[in-house]
């Protein structure tokens, strides 16, 4: 059974470890330590304790395969002398407490509110740019056509003083 371990962000997590372990060398396991699983599963927790207590919560989730990996490897490290060699550890069922998980969920919650008024902010302010737009082409439109209605009215005024003139 697993103890409570606490991770960087000072939150108190039960978990539940795995470990397997071999023994390589039979005289050392028998001669090196007293019980030599017993001691594994010692080095273990400790370990588990310290890697778990490096992160935070959030990254507890995140990184759980290179923890277990460092956790073995530290194990592994320790054990030599003993005979054994930690095969895999893996941490299990990582729980932490309610309100945790309800913080959490509040907090995942806050983030889908914020993107979603981020997004309808930037729909809105598209929406003002293409009103803006249109209306400045409007204007520019109106005014190409004043512009070509007054020459095309110069074009006819010029066109009937030199019809009268030619009479």
């Amino acid at each position: 059974a697993g103890a409570a371990c606490i991770c960087a962000t000072g939150f108190l997590m039960p978990r539940k470890p795995a470990c397997s372990a071999q023994v390589v060398d039979p005289h050392k396991a028998s001669y090196g330590v007293d019980n030599a699983l017993f001691a594994v599963a010692q080095i273990a927790q400790t370990t588990m304790r310290s890697e778990l207590g490096k992160i935070t919560l959030d990254k507890t989730f995140e990184e759980r395969e290179a923890l277990n990996s460092n956790i073995v490897q530290t194990i592994n490290v320790a054990s030599e002398p003993w005979g054994l060699q930690c095969l895999r550890y893996e941490i299990r069922d990582i729980a932490p407490p309610a309100g945790i998980v309800m913080a959490m969920e509040l907090q995942a919650e806050a983030e889908r509110r914020k993107r979603a008024s981020i997004l309808e902010s930037e729909g809105v302010r598209q929406s003002k740019i293409n009103v803006a737009e249109a209306q400045k082409q409007e204007v520019i439109l109106a005014s190409e056509a004043s512009r070509q209605e007054a020459i095309n009215h110069a074009a006819g005024e010029a066109e009937a003083i030199r019809q009268r003139a030619g009479a």
